[in-house]
Parts: C-alpha cells; sequence; structure tokens
C-alpha cells in the first residue's frame, strides 16, 4: 500500500486544505513523513499553531490502518493530485482538491462532460428541457454531472442513465453517505455507468455547509454548466460562478419573467451567460460535433485548422491556455475544446494549471 492513508489522515483534519497540503508534500516530500513529524518541523512548514495542535490532536485518535480497511471493505477508490487518472479538467481550477473518493469509475472519456444544475422545486417546463438535454447530451456519448439533489439534478442524472450515458453526481457528504437517501438506487444505478465522487471523507454526514464548496468540483469537472432553472438564491448560481471563475462555459435557460424558478437564469443570461435555446448550441459552442471521431482517435495528426494552428503555437515548454488563446488567435472556448480533445489523442499533455505542451517534443518528459 502506497502513502494514501496519510491523505485521508491530513483529509480528515480541519484546517488542512489544497493549499496546506500542498505545503506539507513540499516541506517533507511525502505525507507519511509529514505524519510522523515533529511539532517543531510542522511549524516549520508554514502550519500555525492550531492547526500543528489538530494534527497532534488527530494521531493520538485516528487509526489509519482500520479507516483504510473500511474504505477498501466499501470499494471506495482514492485519487489524489499524484494519481495519473486524478481528473485531468479538474487539476485546472484554483486549488483543486487533493483528495477524491470515488465510488464507480471515472474515465478519459468523461473530460467529455457537461454539468446540468438547477433548482429542487422544478416546473414542467424545467424537467422538459432538462430531459431532452441531458438525453441529447448522453446519446452524444458526453457525461453529464450534476449533484444529485432532489429536481433538476436527479432529472438529468436519471435521463442519461436511461439514455444509455455515463453520468457522475458529486456529493456534499461522504460517498457511503448518499443523501438525499431516497436517491440511494439512483447513485447504485450510476455507480453503475459512472461515478459518484466527494472530496469530504467517507462517514461525513450532508452539512449543510458542505454543498456550496462542492460547487466547484460539479464545475471543474466539466467544460460547461448548464443551468436549468434556479430561483434568486439557488445553489446552481453558486455553480454557475464557480464555473465563470474557471474558465468554463455557462448556459441558462431563460424562462418567465414572472416565474421564480426562471428569476435566477434570467439574471445569469442578463449578466454574460449564453441564452440555451437549442441543445445543439453547447454542441457548436464546445465543438462537440464529431465527438465518436475524436474518441476514437488517438493519431498524433492535426484533424483540422484549429489543431493545426495549436501545434504550431506548442511547444516542449508549458504553455498557458490564455497564452495559446493570444498566440493561435482562437476563441477561448474552441481553444480549451480543442486541447481537450487533443490531449485525449494523445497530442498535447496538461502539465498543471492550465499550462500545456507537445507531446511530440515532451517525450522526454514521461
Amino acid at each position: 500500500m502506497d502513502d494514501k492513508k496519510y491523505w485521508v489522515g491530513f483529509n480528515l483534519i480541519k484546517g488542512i486544505g489544497a493549499v496546506r497540503m500542498q505545503a506539507l508534500v513540499a516541506s517533507f516530500g511525502d505525507l507519511e513523513t509529514a505524519w510522523g513529524a515533529d511539532p517543531a518541523s510542522l511549524a516549520a512548514s508554514g502550519l500555525g499553531a492550531k492547526v500543528v495542535d489538530r494534527i497532534l490532536a488527530a494521531r493520538q485518535k485516528v487509526n489509519l490502518d482500520q479507516i483504510w480497511a473500511k474504505i477498501e471493505s466499501q470499494g471506495i477508490k482514492i485519487l489524489t493530485w499524484q494519481d495519473s487518472d486524478y481528473p485531468a479538467r479538474l487539476k485546472e481550477i484554483n486549488q483543486p482538491p487533493p483528495v477524491m473518493y470515488v465510488r464507480g469509475e471515472y474515465l478519459t472519456d468523461d473530460l467529455f462532460a457537461v454539468a446540468i444544475v438547477g433548482t429542487r422545486r422544478v416546473t414542467p417546463y424545467g424537467r422538459q428541457v432538462t430531459e431532452e438535454l441531458a438525453s441529447f447530451l448522453a446519446s452524444n456519448g458526453i457525461t453529464v454531472v450534476s449533484g444529485l439533489a432532489r429536481g433538476v439534478d436527479a432529472i438529468a442524472h436519471q435521463t442519461a442513465l436511461k439514455a444509455g450515458g455515463r453520468t457522475i453526481g458529486i456529493l456534499g457528504s461522504g460517498v457511503d453517505k448518499i443523501y438525499p437517501p431516497e436517491h440511494l438506487k439512483l447513485a447504485e444505478q450510476m455507480m453503475e455507468r459512472g461515478a459518484i465522487i466527494s472530496d469530504y471523507v467517507p462517514g461525513t454526514p450532508p452539512d449543510a455547509s458542505n454543498f456550496p464548496p462542492r460547487n466547484r468540483i460539479i464545475s471543474g469537472l466539466s467544460l460547461a454548466v448548464v443551468v436549468i432553472e434556479a430561483g434568486q438564491t439557488s445553489g446552481a448560481l453558486i455553480t454557475a460562478g464557480f464555473a465563470a471563475e474557471q474558465g468554463r462555459e455557462v448556459f441558462a435557460v431563460p424562462g418567465s419573467i414572472l416565474a421564480p424558478q426562471s428569476k435566477g437564469t434570467n439574471k445569469l443570461i442578463q449578466n454574460g451567460a449564453q441564452p440555451l435555446l437549442s441543445v445543439n448550441d453547447i454542441m457548436q459552442a464546445l465543438d462537440f460535433t464529431r465527438i465518436g471521431e475524436h474518441k476514437a482517435a488517438r493519431k498524433v495528426i492535426p484533424s483540422d485548422e484549429t489543431e493545426a494552428r495549436l501545434l504550431t503555437v506548442l511547444g516542449g515548454e508549458p504553455l498557458h491556455v490564455d497564452e495559446i488563446r493570444n498566440q493561435a488567435d482562437l476563441p477561448i472556448e474552441r481553444v480549451s475544446a480543442t486541447l481537450a480533445l487533443m490531449e485525449l489523442k494523445g497530442m498535447v499533455r496538461q502539465v498543471g494549471g492550465m499550462n500545456y505542451v507537445a507531446v511530440r517534443e515532451a517525450q522526454g518528459d514521461y
């Protein structure tokens, strides 16, 4: 067994997030060493006295071998930053979760993902749009991501499964604590054709404060976020906010100015989100029209002018996606979508922080 149980251990401690986890790895080389470090060494790594005290207390109370055995018995997979199968798109965001808990399977093809989110109090109009969109995406090989909540989320997951597609649910609890409880059967079906994922340690209850932060993962795993219906204080608007910060496309379904469920989506459009008037709007904006062809392709040969142009820009030195866009003189959404396709083909590699290199000139890095 590797040192993943120590990642879980630090993940249990309040105040140890992405920044402090990074500092610990940088200071000690690995988290097993950090777990056994003396207080002075922990303080020297940049941790405050309170956090050091919490680490010392956790060592006394927590049996990591016992926790690890329980995780294994539940079939939960642990992904850390250091794993090659940690979701590549999630690595692009600011402070990605250091540890992810997965039941089911996250596949390379899940890079082609769109998040569908919205109100729990969905209207017949919202239901119809959600079903049509989720079915269309799933039928075209695009993974549907949402939060397993009542309303829009559940409809999106259910419809994607009915269409024979893949779907991923991001929880505000441990992956062994399905919430709401009536979605247990749905979650089990999703594990068969997709996954349920959380950055909260197994056993974590579904506390209200957990849900807003998990929304950054919903958007982080996706190329675009679609808000179907949302009131003025809906959590779906938080997801849209994260998506905008992460450089993802944000779509909103327009609705009646008199409907409470459309106040949030109409406001998003007013503030610059793209109105979703047809399912084809997403396909065109993200160049998903040839997704089957792109998934099958693995040759390092540019298949169109956009790929050829990006390959002339990229070399062996990491280049940020904004600089790639500037040099290629192309819209950011086309650059992001094409880079994702090129990564699947093995033409480019994402080396962290939304920086890319051309594989043809980076073979020595492997």
